[in-house]
């Protein structure tokens, strides 16, 4: 085994069952990560259920997904840039801000019901935006809150706290919607965001803590300007040299461009064909099936600190993704195609915190949030289009053919990417021999 390949953890005291959550600051930084991806999803149901019932547009639906996504996807490299020049603390600030200026402004046009297609346009980019800020700042500050040593356990726990937040966020936003209506309750919601707001002002982490308190290494480069896009292919010729970097942001970027989550938006054809006829409890199942199992995964996993982070293993558990994605496409017994769904939600959220905690272990100090921003482009951007390969192949050839084979494609890619990953590897391993 290399040191690329090598268990990052400490090996000399025995594993901690949620080790990250033995830090203080962490308790914290989880329960305002829950808490906004809840306010975030609750701000999905209350505002796509009033653009659908006032416009009644598949078209700005479809605007919807790609304004949530197509931002990561070009700008998550200079979000990352901006943690790594400024302090990542106010760098979330900023995004938090946005979400709730985004929340205030749906809510004043619902209470005066003067919403026309270009708020909602608009609204939707700026949320989209707001997302990115958000999210490579979040991932550096786990970085810094529990160091290297406890890292997957710090990024499989914020995994975690996320998927906690998608579980409530639709229970509370309907819940609003029916006791206070869609204007006041997505109002409310923009309260949820303050908490977390609020932690940030005095939470001892980031760089820009570090320095204000002389904790910090002036012998490091300083940040680079952020130059544009070119930022993008300068930040991947950095890390070309890396072979887990790179393969590992490829796997990353194929699993979401070839399956993505294009196939929720399919699940009423999927309970149909599996026997629920309408929009019952089995329907509700196989909705939160994925879920529950990535929650699960987080309860389970750290319970032991189980799977420490390595590339192979990353890879052998895409593999395992893939095939019961394929067998939950073409399955036609609603519980067994329940449990498949169940099993790829808790291997979704193993080897998707594997893969983060992978690339920030190896990323560069100097340019770590631009890395972290790159993975997120390849990881979160391309989901954008698993809509045309999985929405509009279902089209083509039915939603079980087209997930079964945007499945079965992704693990050929998984093979030869992993192939591509054990070639480097045993070449560096040669030429470590051969220099001795």
């Amino acid at each position: 085994m290399t040191a690329t390949d090598a268990p990052t953890q400490d090996q000399n005291p025995a594993p901690r069952s949620f080790a990250a959550l033995h830090h203080k600051g962490f308790r914290a930084f989880f329960v305002c990560m829950a808490l906004g991806m809840m306010a975030d999803n609750i701000e999905h149901v209350i505002s796509y259920w009033v653009i659908f019932e006032k416009f009644e547009s598949p078209m700005l639906a479809g605007f919807a997904v790609i304004a949530h996504w197509v931002p990561f996807l070009l700008f998550s490299i200079h979000a990352g840039a901006l943690a790594d020049k400024f302090d990542p603390r106010r760098v979330i600030q900023w995004g938090l801000v946005l979400f709730i200026l985004v929340s205030l402004a749906w809510g004043f046009l619902f209470y005066s019901d003067t919403l026309e297609m270009w708020h909602a346009v608009v609204l939707l980019v700026v949320h989209g935006f707001a997302g990115v800020l958000w999210g490579p700042a979040a991932n550096m500050m786990v970085h810094d809150i529990v160091g290297s040593d406890q890292l997957q356990s710090g990024v499989r726990l914020s995994a975690t706290a996320r998927t906690l937040g998608i579980l409530m966020g639709p229970a509370i936003g309907g819940g609003l919607l029916l006791l206070v209506g869609p204007a006041w309750g997505i109002i409310i919601n923009a309260a949820i965001y303050v908490p977390y707001v609020v932690w940030l002002i005095k939470a001892p982490y980031g760089h820009g803590y570090r320095k204000k308190i002389g904790d910090i290494d002036h012998s490091a480069p300083p940040p680079r300007a952020i130059k544009g896009f070119s930022d993008i292919v300068q930040t991947f010729k950095e890390v070309a040299d890396n072979r887990v970097i790179v393969s590992i942001t490829l796997l990353a970027g194929a699993a979401s461009l070839l399956v993505g989550n294009a196939y929720q938006p399919l699940m009423p054809g999927f309970a149909r064909d599996l026997g629920a006829t309408e929009a019952t409890f089995l329907y509700s199942a196989l909705l939160t099936a994925s879920a529950a199992g990535a929650l699960t995964a987080g309860i389970v996993l750290e319970m032991k600190s189980l799977m420490l982070p390595q590339a192979r293993t990353a890879f052998r558990q895409v593999i395992l993704w893939c095939i019961l994605m394929a067998g939950f496409a073409f399955a036609t017994n609603f519980y067994l195609a329940l449990l498949l769904l169940f099993a790829a939600g808790f291997l979704e959220l193993s080897y998707k915190s594997m893969n983060q905690t992978l690339v920030q272990l190896r990323a560069p100090v100097e340019i770590r949030g631009r890395v972290i921003g790159l993975y997120s482009s390849s990881s979160l951007g391309l989901i954008t289009f698993s809509g045309v390969t999985v929405g509009f192949g279902a089209e083509l050839v039915g939603i079980h053919f087209s997930l079964g084979y945007s499945a079965l494609a992704l693990l050929v890619v998984t093979i030869g990417l992993y192939s591509y990953s054990e070639i480097k590897k045993r070449q560096g391993e040669a030429a470590e021999a051969a220099a001795e």
